[in-house]
């Protein structure tokens, strides 16, 4: 009787303590969805590698309150249905605490409404399409600017440098190509610029000369241009093909900053300025550090996307570690109560226009200069100082 006496007991201990001593074990596991194949590799790459190296920085640091996070990724290949698949899995049977990452706007459209339907919070470190945080979900915040705060830097430097009087568009029939273009068209209106081409395509198109014969004939200023890195490349191949000579080509970010860029339209990414949401000379502590960690790391140079994902997830480790528990509620909870300093600059999640739970920084131009990509505007910041006028005809020569 005394021994089935002590065997309850034990029993007991066991189910009453067993979770805690469970917890103390734990791994605080966290899903992150990136477009790890595809036609967007190239920046779920650059996204995997700055989360991995931020990982390792973070466990080696002691962790989350002495328990190890660990990510775990899944690749959305690019495309919505997957991940929304993508998320899904990481919640139901990963059961993962939060969500990180989103790559493509239509791709994370569709991983925040899975977030915001299963109450978890979901950290968008590069999806840009004003509408992710114009939805009232207070499950989901946004790291990086918006898509139409991209050209704020530009702005600027058309109205005191280059003066321009017509512009053409030229974006991917995508939700971040659209909502650029519509947004960067606003600000040709509000600084009377004619918009005399406005013309989207469908991803991945192999003969863009058609757009750009007919760009040719309207002869603008500016040429504005929202592509991934395979389609930024062949339209500055082929407009030099064609000699289409603007006063200025400028990228809306995305394939106009990787390292890629260059690499694939040779000589023709020669000039070519771009927005930018962030540079590695910027005075925010650690953001060299990080540049020069990881291209001694990887042997390869990054830029923003990288330094998005690489702050993401010092936010979501800070995070974390300030939540009460590890509910959902309490994640959320802390999530919104963030105020921090990154890599990627100050991190703290607002409310304004039609936003919610955004993070609001200022943005940058950049241009490519003798094949590397310098930070050019505000003078103040820059790294060289722009080239402007440009003699097309010599560049490419």
């Amino acid at each position: 009787m005394r021994k089935l006496l002590c065997a309850v007991l034990c029993l007991s201990f066991l189910c009453v303590f067993g979770n805690v001593l469970a917890w103390g074990e734990e791994t605080l596991r966290v899903g992150i969805i990136l477009p790890l194949t595809g036609a967007k590799a190239n920046f779920g790459e650059i996204e995997k590698l700055s989360f991995d190296m931020a990982l390792k920085e973070i466990n080696d640091a002691g962790g989350i309150n002495g328990k190890k996070l660990e990510f775990l990724f899944e690749d959305d290949t690019g495309r919505p249905e997957v991940a929304r698949s993508a998320a899904e899995k990481l919640i139901n049977k990963d059961k993962v605490l939060m969500l990180g990452g989103g790559y493509g706007s239509s791709e994370t459209f569709a991983i925040a409404g899975v977030a915001q339907q299963n109450r978890i919070p979901f950290l968008v470190n590069t999806g840009s399409d004003d509408k992710i945080t114009e939805q009232g979900w207070d499950y989901v915040f946004r790291l990086n600017p918006p898509v139409s705060e991209y050209p704020k830097a530009l702005e600027s430097f058309l109205v005191e440098v280059v003066k321009p009087k017509t512009a053409a568009i030229l974006y991917e029939n995508t939700n971040f190509g659209s909502s650029g273009a519509r947004k960067f068209k606003e600000i040709c209106q509000r600084l009377g610029i004619q918009v005399v081409v406005e013309e989207g395509y469908e991803h991945g198109g192999v003969d863009f000369k058609p757009i750009l014969i007919k760009v040719k004939d309207k002869n603008p200023d500016l040429i504005y241009m929202i592509s991934y890195v395979m389609d930024a490349a062949l339209l500055m191949r082929q407009s030099m093909e064609l000699r289409v000579k603007p006063k200025l080509f400028v990228g809306g970010g995305a394939g106009f900053t990787l390292p890629e860029f260059p690499k694939n339209a040779g000589k023709a990414a020669e000039k070519v300025f771009s927005a930018t949401l962030w540079y590695q000379t910027l005075k925010y502590p650690g953001a060299l550090d990080y540049y020069n960690k990881f291209v001694a790391t990887y042997k390869k140079d990054t830029e923003y996307h990288g330094a998005e994902a690489y702050a993401s997830a010092y936010v979501i480790a800070d995070a974390l570690e300030r939540a009460k528990s590890t509910s959902r509620d309490d994640i959320r909870k802390a999530m919104a109560e963030t105020d921090m300093m990154t890599v990627f600059g100050p991190v703290k999640f607002i409310a304004y226009d039609k936003k919610t739970n955004q993070n609001r920084l200022p943005t940058y131009l950049v241009q490519w200069i003798d094949g590397r990509l310098e930070l050019v505007w505000p003078k103040e910041l820059a790294t060289k100082p722009y080239v402007y006028p440009i003699d097309w005809e010599s560049v490419w020569r």
